[in-house]
């Protein structure tokens, strides 16, 4: 009956396909025989139960639809922005076999290289370039002087097939992202800077993405030390020790100032994003405040659906320990204690990662932003997984120290012409493909040097700006070559705000 809903517990784990066995961490499967329309009214249960704008969700019949992947995408608000965007634009579901692997970091095959195209283009003629490297990995490694494939290297073709031109997109496709270890291709290369062109051999490895990229400490005229962080991702697990490593590393070096670059941070663990905030603000800072509330749905009352608890939401502190993902529970973290970070965005800059822009907002933290306007995330979700099938579906948004949390429309570096967003300090310029990450000539890392100096944004000729790519169209395109239909999407959970938590962890307010 339509308005009616039964509790999802219903219908949890009644199975079309019933899964026997354990899964990849050892838990034994808990599907019980069933059906696709028992699956699909969990569905409905469920996001009318948990999702944020439950009463925004057109009720449509479950029996209409003959797979619960066909159902979800319709179990969400259209409504949009001030802006005109979607309300809701970050709706998932994956396989579980494959939210597995991801949260807990299993490596993949590849050369270490992430690729993107140029403004997007994935038909000929089309520009697809190298944006950044794993360490120790294929990509990165020197041969006869030469890194193999370094920032902004334009690949002209693949085993023989032209990169540019060619339609043979299955030959590209094969040669870029290999599916196995120990595969073997050629490449023709074009370096920036150059108009020759070079060949080079990668054999493919099983590689797991390391969350900090890499640190630096950067020595100024003055004799002051600004500390320089690629981080990439708030998942998996593994990005608690990465973070508390990278921290340990600048804390000792006592560096006066921390340019943060979440160019390609699309976000990921909350409790880690808090875990970063702290090493950034210290004790004093953060004592007693919250990093962020979250805010269920209006029938909620004030309680989180997503659990059986009935308890009201308590705060989610700025976390100065371990939690048990990767760094052992209660083991004290770092800390560069600072009132101010540089934190280089572009518009693949999300969710916990704006969790970290916001949480610091909120105790006074001075936030410059270098770069472009963030995507515009206030919003996450526990994932949740049915029948094989892990959802994605926003159910809370965050709300920091001082109760604001209305970001939808991105934070937006103050000299931008955009109408919306909440805007501050700082300056807005393209992506540099055209230097590499940490280098003092890339642009954005030039740009946030320029500001911390002369406390306000380079013109055109106070600062050398290089060739830029365009920040807001790229990062849908990371896998140009393979048509839209069949492209895999990077992981959901290194895109989203994630409330996980391991097991038997209780905040410490």
């Amino acid at each position: 009956m339509a308005g009616t809903f039964e509790d999802s517990s219903t219908f949890k784990n009644q199975c079309e396909v019933v899964r026997t066995g354990t899964d990849s961490e050892g838990n034994p499967f808990p599907d019980q025989s069933g059906s696709t329309l028992e699956e699909n009214f969990w569905l409905r249960s469920w996001s009318h139960e948990t999702y944020l704008w439950n009463r925004e969700i057109e009720d449509q019949d479950p029996g209409d639809f003959n797979s619960p992947v066909a159902y979800f995408p319709e179990l969400k608000t259209f409504e949009r922005t001030a802006s005109g965007e979607f309300k809701d634009d970050f709706h998932f579901s994956q396989p579980t076999s494959e939210f597995l692997e991801q949260r807990n970091n299993e490596p993949s095959s590849g050369y270490g290289a992430r690729f993107i195209a140029v403004n997007g283009q994935n038909t000929p003629p089309r520009d697809f370039r190298v944006l950044y490297t794993e360490s120790d990995s294929p990509a990165s490694d020197v041969v006869n002087g030469q890194v193999n494939f370094p920032r902004g290297t334009k690949i002209l073709e693949v085993d023989g097939v032209s990169a540019v031109n060619s339609n043979d997109v299955d030959a590209l496709n094969n040669g870029l992202f290999p599916s196995t270890a120990g595969e073997t291709h050629t490449f023709v290369v074009q370096d920036v800077g150059s108009t020759s062109s070079r060949t080079i051999t990668l054999t493919s490895e099983d590689i797991a993405p390391k969350p900090v990229n890499r640190t630096k400490v950067l020595n100024m005229p003055n004799g002051d030390k600004v500390g320089y962080m690629l981080f990439n991702t708030f998942s998996p697990f593994a990005s608690e020790k990465s973070l508390a490593d990278a921290f340990a590393n600048l804390s000792a070096q006592g560096i006066d100032d921390l340019v943060l670059d979440m160019r390609y941070n699309g976000g990921g663990l909350l409790a880690v994003a808090a875990q970063l905030s702290y090493m950034v603000a210290g004790d004093a800072r953060t004592d007693g405040k919250t990093f962020e509330l979250l805010q269920y749905n209006e029938d909620a009352m004030g309680t989180n659906p997503t659990n059986d608890s009935n308890e009201q939401v308590e705060p989610i502190p700025f976390i100065d320990e371990g939690v048990g993902f990767s760094v052992p529970e209660g083991q004290k973290l770092s800390t560069v204690n600072l009132p101010r970070i540089f934190i280089l965005s572009t518009g693949n800059t999300c969710s916990a990662s704006e969790a970290v822009i916001n949480g610091l907002r909120g105790i006074d933290v001075e936030i410059i932003l270098i770069g472009d306007i963030t995507c515009g995330k206030p919003y996450g979700f526990l994932p949740t997984g049915n029948c094989g099938e892990t959802y994605y579906t926003i159910q809370f948004r965050g709300i920091n120290d001082k109760g604001f949390g209305d970001y939808s429309d991105g934070f937006v570096p103050e000299d931008n012409n955009f109408n919306f967003g909440e805007r501050v300090k700082g300056c807005t310029i393209g992506d540099d493909i055209e230097n590499e990450l940490g280098d003092t000539n890339e642009a954005l890392l030039e740009t946030a040097l320029f500001y911390r100096e002369n406390g306000s944004c380079p013109t055109t000729s106070g600062a050398k700006i290089s060739q830029q790519v365009n920040s807001k169209v790229q990062y849908n395109s990371e896998f140009a070559l393979i048509p839209p239909q069949e492209r895999p999407e990077r992981s959901v959970l290194m895109n989203n705000r994630d409330v996980t938590l391991p097991d038997g962890y209780r905040f410490k307010n």
